[in-house]
């Protein structure tokens, strides 16, 4: 199987799309624990970090299902109806506050010089880019960094856990339940009201088309295609890169035939 490096990019947002869904993430901790106590269990899973296999198919269904009958009309309306220059701004509006989290996190890992560049690029953007309507930064050669607390935990050496599929928020990881809570409660989009915040996930959804489609028609299992992608992009995101190169997104296949087995009950 051959991911093109645009399907990647495009797979990222769709996980985004899922972990952006932290609204509820008190609730989502209530659930992750009743599911750790019930399932300890039915430990039935091949892959060691999925020791929750048989719950975990059972949300990624149930997710599926309410995205296809919810979501995607929704946001399929919302495409249609909108420019592309207005979802690139709102994606580019709540993209810039996000960067709040990111400098807390750049101080929080101890990287002060990329803290300072994303200071910059937090300051750069909210002025002369209208409140981050528009990415003022990349003009200047400042990049997006991508850092939250779930890395902040991973550097502290908080190991990962276990995988989990959350009902309606979609992919995390034990380490990634309460990292969801600080960065939920850092970010100043928490706060300026349930529209907004329903237009943000509208966004995100809408930019994510895609991607889903893609893992729907191309992956042998959706539910291993996903899970292994969203491990490897976190695992990526928590070494900076310097990930092992034998774990990436070309040696699915094995997995994937794997996968194709009845799950024992």
């Amino acid at each position: 199987m051959v991911i093109r490096s645009s399907q990647t990019g495009s797979l990222k947002n769709s996980l985004q799309f899922a972990r952006r869904l932290t609204l509820a993430a008190s609730i989502v901790t209530l659930l992750s624990g009743c599911a750790t106590t019930e399932l300890a269990g039915n430990n039935n899973a091949a892959n060691p970090d999925d020791p929750y296999e048989g719950f975990n198919r059972t949300m990624f269904g149930f997710n599926n299902s309410v995205d296809s009958y919810v979501a995607k009309p929704i946001s399929d309306a919302y495409r249609w109806i909108t420019p592309d220059f207005m979802q690139t701004g709102v994606y580019n509006f709540f993209n810039n506050l996000k960067n709040v989290n990111v400098v807390l996190n750049d101080v929080l890992q101890a990287k002060f010089e990329q803290g300072a560049q994303d200071t910059g690029r937090l300051a750069l953007n909210t002025t002369l880019g209208l409140g981050g309507l528009f990415d003022v930064a990349k003009n200047v050669g400042w990049h997006q960094n991508d850092e939250d607390f779930e890395q902040t935990l991973a550097v502290w050496g908080v190991p990962q856990g276990s995988y989990l599929v959350l009902p309606l928020l979609g992919p995390s990881t034990a380490r990634g339940i309460p990292g969801s809570v600080f960065d939920t409660a850092a970010n100043p989009a928490t706060y300026i009201g349930m529209p907004v915040q329903l237009l943000s996930l509208l966004n995100s959804r809408a930019n994510a088309e895609g991607a889903l489609k893609f893992i729907d028609e191309a992956a042998l299992d959706p539910y291993v295609f996903t899970r292994e992608s969203f491990l490897q992009w976190r695992n990526n995101l928590a070494t900076d890169g310097r990930m092992d190169s034998s774990a990436n997104l070309l040696d699915l296949d094995d997995e994937l035939e794997t996968s194709t087995k009845p799950i024992k009950e």
